[in-house]
């Protein structure tokens, strides 16, 4: 969040405004559309599953028509003592046999001519080869291989019910599949089973009473209660086993639900189901949902919102503006006001706010100009102050023991190495006595320093050694006159108090825009007393040639060119001090 706003800072009110509504719009438009696609999607689908579900209960109407069918028929087979005549005699002569195979058979055929509307074949099992076959098509193997067939045994074992099942690729269907029928034949008196009665009905013929409300992508399943689907208008499904799909019918079935959903890699569809108690399987109707979806207008919906959130947008944009376009007329006046240029009055005119605004900023200048005005001669009078102390402060015993050294070296013939100390000197005088805010050069910078070192080393000998490491990106960078001088002596008479040798490093480098001057010697080094880095006292008489002090130095820099710049110090007793001095980047145009 902190994020969002910073880059919100930099923008316009009017920007800020604007986007804020925009949001705002966006949000609440976006938020609504969502909610009526979503409120319309769940009416359509209750409405969708309502109208589905009629379909279902059509469907069902016709299995259970078909069940009625099957049923009757069953009991009349059942209630015939013809037929129950036939199927368990034994031992009786041909004549008799013959005569009772005729009159089962013509019962049978009255019996059945209540299926003939439907493709159905009909096969009685009775004691040793009492058989009826009303077709031979629908079970081609022997018949002892339909007595030991599991339907049988299961036939058997519950000979009071009526039961559906599911034959697939068997070798009496010749792999056609088949819904079977079959009901234990019994005596109600003695309870004696003496056959079994099966009704097949292909499974291309059982679609007969779905297939009218199946199409693309609205399809009909009728699965068993284990999952395994007995038909379907997708033949590629029968036979196969859907445990997914028979947990949704059954919690369907079980919490009453109107409708649910399966979501996966492979599908996306809306269940429709109820349960066929008679034949105990599921009716399955299940639609894709994406004809669901194409049914429902949902790119009307967005395309009707987004023409909505953009007329609220341009009207939003038409109002802002002209609110805010007195206030924006004031910041492009006030912002004529150019960096060093504060006499560039903004004209009164606009709303009561902005000729307010427009007031107190005029205000605002004529206390500015008069403070910047006052602030000026202030720090030009601290300025000559200064200069004039730094032009006092040549120290009489410097060159005193310089022109000393030179008349030794004059005496000892040494005209050379006295000119050239006499020309530094003169050089050193004529940089000390200059303007303090004017700048040179890093490489006249560098001259002026070794001229300084060469006199101290005529003085006291070369003991002292001093190594300049100036990288040459540098050479051309402007600095404020006398900056280093000042660390050099630090170095030359406090640095080496008592010692007559060692080193001293000035390395002038550049980070990015930032150019670092450090000043190192291995001398006694001196205990800071404070804070890692701080600036020592150093106002003492002590310093013999400028006398202006570490501080002054780094007061002159903070005062040219702001609070990121100065010198920090790092010293320890005994291990030397470094200077560190960070300016600004200048290069010389020049």
């Amino acid at each position: 969040m902190k994020k969002l706003w910073d880059k919100l800072t930099p923008l316009s009110l009017f920007e800020k405004i604007f986007i804020v509504m925009v949001i705002s719009v966006i949000s609440v438009a976006g938020m609504t559309s969502w909610i009526t696609v979503q409120v319309s999607q769940q009416l359509f689908l209750n409405t969708f599953s309502l109208t589905n579900s009629k379909i279902v209960q059509q469907i069902k109407r016709n299995f259970e028509t078909f069940n009625y069918s099957v049923v009757t028929v069953s009991n009349e087979v059942m209630q015939s003592a013809s037929i129950r005549n036939f199927l368990s005699q034994t031992g009786s002569s041909s004549v008799t046999n013959a005569t009772a195979f005729y009159k089962m058979t013509e019962q049978m055929r009255r019996i059945l001519s209540g299926l003939d509307v439907n493709e159905v074949g009909t096969i009685v099992l009775g004691r040793d080869e009492r058989n009826y076959f009303s077709e031979r098509g629908y079970w081609l193997s022997s018949v002892d291989k339909l007595k030991d067939h599991n339907i049988t045994a299961l036939t058997l074992n519950e000979p009071s019910s009526l039961n559906y099942h599911f034959l697939e690729d068997e070798v009496g269907t010749n792999g056609e599949p088949l819904i079977v029928a079959s009901r234990a034949l019994m005596n109600r008196s003695t309870k004696e089973i003496y056959g079994s009665l099966f009704m097949m009905i292909r499974e291309r013929d059982f679609k007969q009473f779905y297939s009218n409300f199946t199409s693309t992508g609205n399809d009909v399943l009728i699965m068993d209660r284990s999952g395994l689907i007995v038909s379907s208008n997708r033949e590629e499904k029968i036979g196969q086993y859907s445990n997914e799909l028979l947990s949704q019918a059954q919690e369907i079935q079980d919490k009453r639900l109107k409708y649910s959903t399966i979501q996966n890699e492979s599908e996306n569809v809306i269940i429709v189901s109820d349960y066929l108690p008679t034949y105990d399987f599921y009716i399955v109707n299940m639609v894709d949902k994406k004809l669901v979806d194409n049914m429902l207008p949902v790119t009307r919906i967005i395309l009707v919102a987004t023409a909505i959130i953009s007329a609220a947008l341009l009207i939003l944009f038409l109002i802002t503006r002209r609110l805010t376009r007195s206030l924006r007329m004031l910041v492009r006046q006030m912002s004529s006001v150019t960096k060093r240029n504060l006499h560039n009055y903004i004209e009164i005119n606009g709303s009561y706010e902005t000729r307010q605004l427009g007031t107190a900023f005029n205000y605002m200048l004529d206390e500015l100009n008069s403070y910047i005005r006052q602030l000026v001669d202030t720090q030009r009078e601290q300025r000559n102050a200064e200069l004039a102390a730094l032009q006092r402060q040549i120290n009489p015993h410097f060159l005193y023991n310089t022109l000393a050294s030179v008349n030794f070296l004059v005496q000892r013939k040494d005209n050379q190495k006295a000119t050239e100390t006499i020309h530094a000197l003169i050089s050193l005088l004529q940089n000390s006595i200059s303007n303090v805010e004017e700048t040179l050069t890093v490489e006249q910078e560098v001259v002026n320093l070794k001229h300084y070192v060469f006199i101290n080393q005529v003085r006291y000998g070369p003991g002292i050694t001093v190594d300049y490491f100036i990288s040459p990106d540098c050479l051309d960078a402007k600095v404020p006159k006398l900056i280093l001088q000042p660390f050099m002596e630090n170095a030359f008479f406090h640095g080496f108090k008592g010692r007559n040798n060692g080193y001293i490093y000035v390395m002038i480098s550049r980070e990015v825009d930032t150019l670092r001057c450090e000043i190192v010697d291995n001398g006694v080094g001196m205990d800071l007393n404070t804070e890692r880095d701080a600036l020592p006292d150093s106002t003492s008489n002590s310093h013999l040639f400028t006398g202006i002090g570490i501080r002054n130095v780094h007061a002159r820099i903070l005062l040219i060119y702001g609070k990121d710049y100065g010198v920090s110090i790092q010293s320890r007793p005994g291990e030397g001090t470094k200077i560190m001095i960070r300016l600004p980047f200048q290069a010389d145009e020049t």
